[in-house]
């Protein structure tokens, strides 16, 4: 069964482009090698064939596995978010409880995490914890080194 992801619209544009750039560009440099591995001769003993359909073949399974990501793709209407906790697309203030330090992650579908500019997975440890908690709540998250406890400071749109 496939998994709804939920994406900005910046996001979503960029999993489409990315999509196309492997249908529309990456497909015909594959099937042009396949065919200049073909006119070289005996295919029996071509290896530059064998490696060209075997690129081949990664290549339309990871078309094919960005298309379904892409089919179940939804967009969120950032400004209809339910700020009373923390959700999809929400930007979350929380303060780690041992250490005493303050971050701010933005909660975002598994492509589009990217830790250096503040947005983590709802599916990494740390935001299927932060899910569904409120303002003034602790979320106690199991990580391989223990459990971290991080109080929730503020939900925003950005």
């Amino acid at each position: 069964m496939s998994k709804v992801s939920y994406y900005t619209a910046e996001g979503l544009k960029k999993l489409r482009d990315e999509v196309d750039q492997l249908r529309d560009v990456e497909r015909p440099k594959a099937s042009n090698a396949i065919a200049e591995a073909r006119d070289k001769g005996d295919l029996s003993e071509n290896a530059e064939y064998d490696a060209a359909k075997e690129a081949q073949g990664m290549l339309e399974m990871r078309i094919a596995k960005m298309e379904e990501v892409l089919a179940n793709a939804r967009l969120i209407d950032e400004s209809q978010l339910d700020l009373s906790k923390v959700l999809v697309h929400s930007t979350v203030k929380i303060k780690n409880q041992n250490n005493g330090m303050e971050m701010t992650y933005k909660l975002v579908a598994q492509s589009e995490a990217d830790l250096k500019t503040g947005k983590i997975s709802v599916d990494s440890p740390i935001g299927h914890g932060l899910l569904g908690k409120e303002v003034g709540e602790v979320a106690e998250i199991k990580v391989p080194n223990g459990v971290l406890k991080f109080e929730i400071l503020e939900i925003s749109r950005n």
